[in-house]
């Protein structure tokens, strides 16, 4: 009987184990694609800023105003 209590003790343990580096896994995922997310939204906030001070320049120089 100890043995069979052992048997399954080990496989419980081995299937923990599975799990929590799965679990690690896909934090790890997550979090790679977090910083993706973040480092493309930094990138598109960049160009809509410098694009948005292109048509001010623009205008500026329109009516004459950047002298």
């Amino acid at each position: 009987m100890a043995d069979n209590s052992q048997k399954m003790s080990y496989h419980a343990g081995e299937a923990k184990g599975q799990a929590q580096e799965k679990a690690s896994g896909m934090m790890d995922m997550a979090n790679n694609a977090a910083q993706s997310t973040k480092e493309t939204m930094q990138d598109a906030g960049q160009n809509v800023q410098a694009k948005a001070q292109g048509a001010v320049d623009a205008v500026k120089n329109a009516t004459g105003m950047n002298k």
